[in-house]
């Protein structure tokens, strides 16, 4: 170390490394770095201190304005002359530190080791997207190439119909590269999934041979029931080994698997099989999670039943036994449509043959909440999206073939398929697949899971990192964690004091941690730090991935420059973007294309400090982002207005301690009706059936009347503040139809 008698040390960053305790190695490679770098040690306040002088010779192109890491592009903003920083290695002290430098250890093993490397891959990724995806791709397997026009796109609805495609014309399949690609290369004998059972010591495993073969089996089954390329398959299932087995099998015969949530009610997972109309149906009698049972086949039963009155017939329930949650004779059964997978599926041939389809040809479904009350369909394609989610998932977690990683995420999720399934295994990884819950038998689970299975590469949601920091350090310090490398963050944005714990306490200061934006649309990662490229600040999701072009428009789409605060857009496609809306194409452009002529509207709020960090604000429609799982505020209150006694409902979101944001609802009852505990448990039951327990409402405000325009619109910035107790930022509202109706919900609010 630096002796800390000298009263200032310089260390010079603007060249290739010379000193032990350089933070970022550059690539020698590169051409020259275009700005000098230099870090201090403050020896009065014991912390690193960073200034950055601009080269001269400096020239920008429009498109790298938001890339400008640690001032190596001029931002506009004005120069930083110094800021607070720690090496990887040293904690951070105090909310003053405002930076995380790779350390030379880490950057110089890096699959990015610089923000030059970044900057040279990330222009050529926009300047020429073809070559730049077109030489990636080619790593994976291509029964045919595709055509010459790697990527044909239409951003602008002033233009025409909305239009993505990439490698269109190419032919391939994403199971044949997650399993088969990898077995012929070697890897037959590496454990693919690591299964971890709800109770500790409850465990299992499949090599990549192992797991083809079971893939296989379940494929064969499908083809013999009559499931053939282009039919959909839902998929409820909880995290077993068999919900990723399902997955990769819909894949390998072109079937358009739909997972979803095995915490969904009945009538949302009916609502799902109307829209899409499967074949198959396939889940399991019943699951523990944590200490409680949860009968998953009752709520298929439901949702068949239901399905039915609508039109849509089930022919076909696979029904995977779960014993140790249920026993076979305690599941109720309809002969002829329910049959069991392990009666029948291991009694298929281990060998599939692979069905070849188009890169454009759909890969699954997966339903997200909306502004409306009806969920959407995003439909992802084959090509474009196993480039992109194989890519992120090599960059954002500098991930090596000796790694261990593990996502907390379910496959019901977006999350689940790309970093759970389909990006990690496109890779060779072993992953662990989790049971249970995550403070089950108690807050240390994590910990135990790391040391157990020796895991390097941790990616879990704020929620939890939030929930377990309340549960205190003693859970997590009794456990060593030294195999863990990189951390990450997912679902929603993680404020900087669970930061801090997390890069403190969970990765004793030497795990970086990259903070990912994405959303089920994009497929994958947007925005997200390369853990040895630059330095990391706690909260911000930094700096575009490869072939991302956000930018941050006011409300009338004109792009901010700069330190702003705005709506995050994209422009231009990348590989992983859904296509469409499924049946609904209409209401896609509606909802991405028309708010922001030209650009892909997130629906997120986003800033860019001086620096040119990204910092996401959460949503600005009517979604709210609840554990990471959006849920439309149109959902809820139709679900609560459902009950005889509920005339009308407005639900807004509000911060939470440990969700992120929780779901507050204001509910006017019918003529005679009076407010209750017991009215109130009806309401909050009434979500949990219709959506799920996860969507279940934090609180029930009593309303006389609702605070409404004199045209009838409800006014939910109002509602927002009386929410929040944000009761002296009201605003005007005497354009109400009724003024009063606020003063009487206030009155009202700890009621």
């Amino acid at each position: 170390m630096i002796p800390l008698s000298h009263n200032s040390v310089s260390v010079h960053l603007g060249g290739v490394p010379r000193d032990p305790l350089h933070p970022i190695a550059l690539d020698p490679s590169l051409n020259k770095p275009s700005s000098s770098l230099s870090l201090f040690w403050n020896c009065k306040r014991k912390r690193w201190k960073i200034s950055t002088t601009m080269a001269s010779n400096i020239k920008t192109n429009n498109f790298l304005r938001h890339v400008e890491s640690m001032k190596l592009m001029p931002s506009g903003a004005g120069h930083i002359s110094h800021l607070n920083a720690v090496i990887l290695g040293d904690s951070l002290a105090t909310e003053e530190d405002d930076f995380v430098l790779p350390s030379h250890d880490f950057a110089s093993q890096a699959n990015v080791q610089s923000p030059e490397q970044y900057l040279k891959m990330y222009k050529r990724s926009i300047e020429d997207p073809a070559g730049f995806w077109s030489e990636i791709a080619a790593e994976f397997y291509w029964k045919q190439k595709w055509g010459h026009k790697v990527c044909d796109e239409n951003f602008d609805v002033r233009k025409g119909n909305i239009k993505i495609e990439w490698f269109k014309g190419g032919i391939t399949n994403i199971c044949y590269n997650c399993l088969d690609r990898n077995v012929e290369a070697g890897l037959g004998d590496k454990v693919a999934i690591y299964w971890e059972g709800n109770e500790p010591g409850l465990d299992g495993n499949l090599t990549y041979t192992q797991l083809l073969h079971q893939v296989c089996q379940l494929a064969n089954y499908l083809k013999d029931n009559g499931v053939k390329k282009g039919d959909a398959v839902i998929i409820y299932l909880p995290m077993l080994m068999e919900l990723p087995i399902a997955m990769l099998a819909c894949a390998r015969i072109g079937a358009v698997h739909s997972v979803v949530f095995a915490g969904f009610s009945a009538e949302a997972l009916a609502q799902r099989i109307v829209d899409c109309k499967p074949k198959v149906v396939i889940t399991c009698n019943a699951v523990k999670r944590g200490p409680k049972v949860l009968n998953l086949k009752d709520i298929v039963d439901a949702a068949i039943k239901d399905s039915a009155q609508n039109g849509v017939s089930i022919d076909k329930c696979l029904v995977y036994e779960n014993s140790l949650a249920t026993k076979r004779e305690d599941t109720k059964w309809k002969d002829g449509r329910d049959i069991w997978w392990q009666d029948v599926v291991p009694q298929y041939p281990t060998s599939c043959p692979v069905e070849w389809v188009d890169a454009e040809d759909p890969l699954f479904l997966l339903y997200t909440s909306g502004s409306t009350g009806k969920p959407k369909g995003v439909l992802h394609t084959t090509g474009g999206y196993m480039v992109y989610t194989a890519t992120t998932f090599k960059y954002a977690f500098d991930y090596k073939q000796s790694d261990i990683y593990w996502c907390t995420a379910d496959c019901g999720w977006i999350t689940g398929h790309s970093y759970v399934t389909y990006g990690p295994m496109l890779n060779g990884a072993s992953v662990i697949v989790y049971e249970g819950a995550p403070n089950y038998p108690d807050a240390g689970r994590c910990w135990d899971i790391v040391d157990k299975y020796k895991v390097t590469l941790f990616y879990t949601a704020p929620t939890l990192v939030r929930s377990l920091m309340r549960d205190g350090d003693d859970f997590v310090t009794r456990y060593s964690r030294k195999s863990l490398r990189v951390l990450g963050s997912v679902g929603e944005p993680i404020n900087p004091s669970a930061w801090r714990w997390f890069y403190n306490v969970v990765g004793d200061s030497r795990c970086p941690i990259s903070d990912t934006w994405w959303q089920t649309e994009t497929g994958g990662f947007m925005i997200t730090p390369l853990p040895g490229a630059w330095p990391q600040k706690p909260g911000s999701a930094t700096f575009p991935f490869f072939g991302v072009q956000p930018v941050i428009v006011d409300e009338n789409g004109v792009e901010i420059e700069g330190e702003c605060n705005g709506y995050l857009c994209v422009k231009k496609s990348w590989p992983g973007a859904f296509r469409t809306l499924y049946g609904d194409h209409e209401r896609y452009e509606t909802t991405y294309f028309k708010a922001f002529a030209g650009y892909y509207f997130s629906g997120d709020g986003c800033s860019r400090d001086k620096d040119g960090y990204h910092w996401l604000t959460g949503r600005v429609d009517d979604v709210i982002n609840v554990s990471g799982h959006r849920i439309g505020t149109a959902e809820v209150e139709s679900a609560l207005v459902s009950h005889p006694k509920c005339a009308e409902a407005a639900v807004v979101g509000v911060e939470h301690a440990v969700k992120g944001q929780g779901i507050y609802a204001f509910v006017t009852m019918v003529d005679g009706v009076q407010y209750s505990e017991e009215l109130r448990k009806e309401l909050i039951l009434t979500v949990r059936k219709q959506i799920g327990a996860f969507a279940a409402p934090d609180k029930i405000h009593w309303a006389p009347g609702l605070p409404k325009t004199r045209s009838g619109k409800i006014m939910r910035r109002v509602l927002r503040k009386i929410a929040s107790r944000q009761l002296d930022e009201l605003g005007d509202t005497s354009t109400l139809a009724d003024p009063n109706v606020v003063n009487q919900l206030i009155e009202l609010a700890d009621s």
